[in-house]
């Protein structure tokens, strides 16, 4: 969506706030012995006690209340029976719908004790976020938008994750632009004033392609590497860009 109101902005805000305040409620959960399932119950207590709903489910049915991938799951994981262990990489996305507008973020949290390698990716995934953060505002285009992920996740020696982008977001969970994390020849589009966008490195210490899990949903490394993402709802901007989800 592009912002056209004060009302429009508020309420993108409104659900960026409490996005934000989901993923700090199942960040403090997080711990060896916890399942999937049972952040997944707290997010979603959390966030309908505040009048949301999860945009996962309402727009395309998703089995849990939020999306949580471990380790080589890079994004679309499914809540369940899966106990957490100490070393794992967990990535936590919210999406949340309130009161017609949407807002989407995602974090990276590492079970402790975690390997000096995961506290790298991890790094490396919010470093290129802010990378990009910095490039992000009405002019800039998509390619340029995305070899500014790219730079900064290869100045770190790990990779970008190619065949999955971010989007735009505001009434819809997904909507247009796509939004590369890196310099694809064939995303031609410019960055406006209003635009909001899903901003969203997802990254692995070496090359890989995606594999789909026999879920039909998560999406997986086929090499096994883990993965880091690092999202946030942002709007574009003449100057440095709002994250309403910060």
């Amino acid at each position: 969506m592009t912002i056209q109101s004060v009302s429009d902005l508020a309420g993108l805000q409104r659900a960026g706030r409490l996005v934000a305040r989901t993923l700090a409620e199942m960040r403090g959960a997080v711990r060896p012995g916890i399942t999937t399932a049972a952040l997944d119950d707290i997010a979603a207590r959390f966030a309908r006690a505040e009048g949301a709903r999860s945009a996962p489910q309402l727009a395309y049915d998703f089995p849990g209340f939020t999306c949580i991938s471990v380790n080589d799951e890079i994004v679309h994981g499914i809540p369940g029976p899966r106990v957490l262990r100490g070393g794992d990489v967990v990535k936590l996305d919210v999406t949340l719908e309130l009161h017609g507008y949407i807002a989407d973020a995602a974090v990276t949290v590492l079970v402790p004790p975690a390997e000096r390698s995961a506290r790298e990716l991890q790094r490396c995934a919010r470093q290129a976020f802010t990378s990009a953060l910095r490039s992000a505002r009405a002019g800039t285009t998509l390619a340029d938008l995305g070899g500014a992920v790219e730079r900064e996740v290869q100045r770190h020696g790990f990779t970008v994750v190619r065949e999955l982008s971010g989007h735009g977001v505001g009434r819809r969970i997904h909507e247009s632009p796509s939004v590369p994390n890196w310099r694809d020849p064939a995303a031609r589009g410019v960055l406006t004033p209003g635009l909001v966008i899903a901003l969203e490195p997802m990254i692995t210490p070496r090359p890989t392609r995606v594999t789909e899990s026999r879920d039909g949903w998560t999406l997986r490394t086929q090499n096994g590497a883990p993965a880091a993402h690092h999202e946030h709802t942002i709007v574009i901007g003449a100057g440095a860009p709002l994250v309403v989800t910060m």
